[in-house]
């Protein structure tokens, strides 16, 4: 008997068919598939004694700003670590101090894995996915696989706030163009830390862009309807609140880190070292050099630029998923350093990527679309980066062999070929001015009440 027939097999209280358990209770099976997921997940971290080091750096963060000492000068844990975020996360940071360790670190791990569902959600959210079956479920299920890729995993190890700030994005992007407050969890997020503050500028830019379309188009400048402007003006005003909050709390730090660490790059660690994959990290090891230099700038403002163009392109079609993804992995890239934790975008990377293999129509179309999910998936999930020699202080990443070099920029390679995709996408499309420009979403808000890509 196959598979379909024992689900379909006959009720023995009744006649009729009776599905599988897993049919008939989709969220139930999914929350236990995921729970026992997340449980050998936790097992294996502890196992692996993870030392959530980041977490401990937050901690000592917040009892410097609690304590009023110098939160630029501190170091922490036996590597001294220094801090390297705006003086507002410290702020946020002051909690972990009023827990001890162990629990503090329980918290965090169960946090960052309940932030994980999250984000799943609010990605199939963005795409427009499930249609078949309900949300929660098919969330739960996918947080059961994705918490085992690279940058997941490497968050929950190092105690890192990553998913957080991913969820404080996403959320901004998937609410309603008429919600006014749309743009305060992008404004929250760059306060935490800067490299978020690109969405603002990719909405700054795309309503710009929507707003000389119109008045184009003859719609005179009270006709001009324009969320884009609103949702980066809201953006920008709350990521100034918390610069204004934490220049009243503390304000000699404010002054320090606006004047002088903010542009220390160099502060947050080596440059050429196997987990910055970034694309300045890529060319230092590309170059054998710890400082590209005029290389890495003329490489990030040509990403800035493709990058912005193709997510604003993509937005101004209606394609807000292509152009949410495509705007991370533009920061993510020339962000001079992106550590491989910061990759947790490729979460909603991949579930778009699954999304466009199951819209396809004809096999080979459909067999071409999961294949590239598959290997997106491989990168992520693979590890490759860490295959290579690589050890603190020890620069082995200045000499590399070729092979070396492509395992240690898995994650900058799968953003530029996000980039491909994109362009290729839009193009086959045409371009902004084509079907969808209206700068709204062209299939209705989905049961959530929120914004949807096209064709996704």
């Amino acid at each position: 008997m196959t598979t379909l027939e024992l689900e379909q097999s006959t009720d023995p209280g009744g006649p009729g068919p009776r599905k599988g358990f897993i049919r008939r209770h989709p969220t139930l099976s999914a929350a236990v598939g995921c729970t026992l997921s997340f449980a050998v997940f936790w097992v294996v971290q502890r196992l692996a004694h993870v030392t959530m080091i980041d977490l401990m750096v937050y901690r000592a963060e917040g009892w410097t700003a609690r304590n009023g000492g110098s939160l630029y000068d501190m170091v922490a844990t036996s590597a001294h670590l220094p801090n390297t975020y705006p003086p507002f996360a410290a702020l946020l940071f002051t909690p972990l101090t009023l827990v001890d360790v162990p629990t503090m670190r329980t918290l965090a791990t169960l946090g960052n894995l309940l932030l994980l569902v999250a984000v799943v959600h609010l990605s199939l959210r963005l795409v427009g996915r499930p249609r078949r079956m309900p949300r929660p479920a098919a969330a739960l299920a996918l947080s059961a696989l994705l918490v085992w890729c690279e940058p997941v995993w490497t968050t929950l190890r190092y105690g890192q706030i990553n998913l957080l700030l991913a969820a404080l994005v996403l959320w901004d992007l998937t609410r309603k163009d008429t919600n006014r407050w749309a743009g305060i969890g992008i404004g929250i997020a760059a306060g935490i830390k800067l490299t978020p503050a690109l969405f603002a500028v990719f909405l700054a830019v795309a309503g710009t862009v929507r707003a000389v379309q119109q008045l184009r188009s003859g719609a005179g400048v009270r006709g001009i309807r324009n969320p884009w402007l609103r949702q980066a003006a809201v953006a920008t005003a709350t990521f100034l609140a918390t610069a204004l909050l934490s220049a009243l709390a503390l304000p000699r730090d404010a002054q320090r880190f606006w004047t002088e660490t903010v542009f220390a790059a160099d502060r947050v660690g080596e440059v050429e070292i196997t987990a910055n994959q970034s694309l300045r990290g890529a060319l230092a090891r590309l170059l054998h050099t710890h400082d590209p230099g005029s290389a890495w700038l003329v490489a990030a403002v040509l990403a800035t630029a493709l990058g912005l163009t193709l997510a604003v392109w993509a937005l101004l079609r209606g394609d807000r998923a292509w152009a949410a993804v495509t705007c991370a992995a533009t920061a993510l890239l020339v962000s001079p350093i992106s550590w491989s934790h910061h990759w947790v975008w490729c979460v909603p990377m991949l579930i778009l990527a699954g999304s466009e293999a199951l819209h396809r129509t004809g096999g080979s179309a459909r067999r071409r679309g999961w294949a590239a999910t598959a290997v997106l998936a491989l990168l992520f999930s693979s590890y490759a980066l860490w295959w290579v020699p690589h050890r603190w202080h020890h620069h082995e990443e200045l000499h590399q062999n070729t092979l070396q070099l492509l395992l240690s920029d898995v994650y900058p390679l799968a953003g530029l070929a996000l980039f491909g995709a994109a362009a290729l996408r839009l193009w086959r499309r045409g371009g902004p001015g084509g079907r969808g420009a209206r700068g709204h979403d062209r299939r209705p808000s989905d049961d959530a009440g929120a914004p949807v890509s096209s064709k996704a």
